[in-house]
């Protein structure tokens, strides 16, 4: 009967080990500033944003057939304000537009979430190292879980004084720094743990 019994919670532990997301009805994705002026020909152009908005699409994908929660972020801009195409908001899809880097910051997300029980956001979006990086650590010091989505993130190059920092090295130290206030995974990583 012991045995029995422990080849049971060893089971049941494996289970709720191998979910990403252990109670799916409080959880959000959070989709962060994935607009048209972060693409090729916009105001701000990123390096390589076509992937990322490509794993983000996988990941609404997910949670709409899954009936989870899905909440826009946009960034109040003069031109390129447009969501990009594969992860424009649904009918009935939380949108909240800021003006500032912090999506939590003047926009109602916060009381939003908390008024649809959510304990977990997923969260993805452009840039890493500003809007991103924002709300992951918001998100955190709020008292959400986070779990970050990082090739469903991109960011651009940045120069310091005579300095060039290549993106992939923004994104990389970005995530590095973000290890404390998240849980990071791929999208692949993330799909197949759920």
């Amino acid at each position: 009967m012991r045995k029995h019994l422990l080849s049971l919670l060893c089971v049941m532990a494996l289970s709720i080990t191998l979910k990403a997301i252990p109670d799916t009805s409080r959880v959000a994705l959070v989709i962060v500033d994935i607009q048209e002026f972060y693409f090729p020909g916009g105001l701000s152009e990123l390096v390589n944003p076509e992937p990322a908005a490509q794993n983000a699409a996988k990941l609404l994908s997910y949670f709409r057939e899954n009936n989870m929660l899905v909440v826009h972020i946009g960034h109040k801009a003069s031109s390129g304000m447009d969501f990009h195409k594969l992860v424009k908001p649904a009918e009935g899809e939380a949108v909240f537009i800021k003006t500032n880097v912090n999506a939590f910051k003047g926009t109602g997300l916060l009381e939003y979430l908390r008024g649809q029980q959510v304990s977990n956001l997923v969260i993805c979006g452009m840039q890493t190292h500003m809007c991103v990086e924002a709300a992951v650590r918001a998100g955190a010091d709020y008292g959400f879980k986070v779990t970050l989505i990082h090739d469903a993130c991109a960011t651009k190059d940045l120069k310091w004084e005579n300095e060039i920092i290549q993106a992939k090295m923004v994104h990389l130290s970005t995530l590095s720094t973000l290890k404390s206030y998240a849980k990071i995974m791929s999208t692949e990583e993330f799909l197949k743990a759920n």
